[in-house]
């Protein structure tokens, strides 16, 4: 009976410290590319169960890459979010549906293989569900996406002065003259229509558009 007080006590013991300790739920990492690594970090860090999101660069050969020599590399960014709140799969299909994933050769105002829309990934099960959410894309436009999905290698971070850019209230010189930062990345957004061919080419699936 003692040895069976004692076992119980000690159950009750482990119940306890399970309920008062603060719970880690698991993290997962996805990187995609978008054309404009500060309209995607823009959209997802607003994404209920996203805990970061970081610009920097990917797909290239050259080590170190910077904004002014990132040949080979597309701007991207690197999604790190609680997969108890929010799938790898739900995260895929918001991003394919806030880019032209039938645009190969860059993205809205952006050109070039810098700009190309890309799905990196990390190991067979994302690379199943990525494959899952482009099939489901082709069904639900009807067209043929372009998008790829890759194999992650190195994501390189972008300069610090990249992160968090849309938050900036620093003065810029635009092709419309000194803005403000905050409403110079406004300005950039609407000038290069990204919103708005997001919005005609998914309707009322798009993603992030106001």
């Amino acid at each position: 009976m003692f040895r069976y007080m004692t076992m119980m006590a000690g159950i009750v013991v482990l119940v306890m410290i399970a309920a008062i300790r603060p719970s880690h739920a698991a993290t997962e990492t996805a990187i995609v590319a978008g054309g404009c690594f500060w309209c995607v970090e823009s959209d997802f860090e607003g994404v209920p169960g996203v805990r970061s999101v970081v610009s920097g660069y990917t797909g290239g050969k050259s080590q170190n890459p910077t904004y002014k020599d990132h040949d080979g590399h597309l701007e991207a960014v690197k999604i790190t979010f609680d997969n108890s709140r929010i799938s790898y799969a739900e995260v895929l299909r918001l991003f394919l549906r806030s880019v032209d994933v039938t645009d190969a050769g860059g993205q809205f105002c952006d050109r070039g293989n810098s700009y190309t829309t890309g799905i990196f990934v990390s190991d067979a099960a994302q690379k199943a569900a990525a494959t899952a959410a482009i099939a489901e894309a082709e069904k639900v436009l009807g067209q043929k996406v372009v998008t790829p999905v890759r194999n992650a290698g190195t994501f390189w971070n972008a300069e610090d002065y990249h992160q968090d850019y849309y938050k900036s209230s620093e003065i810029v010189i635009t092709r419309a003259g000194p803005k403000q930062k905050k409403n110079a990345y406004k300005f950039y957004r609407e000038a290069c229509g990204r919103d708005a061919r997001v919005k005609q080419l998914w309707g009322k699936e798009a993603a992030f558009v106001k």
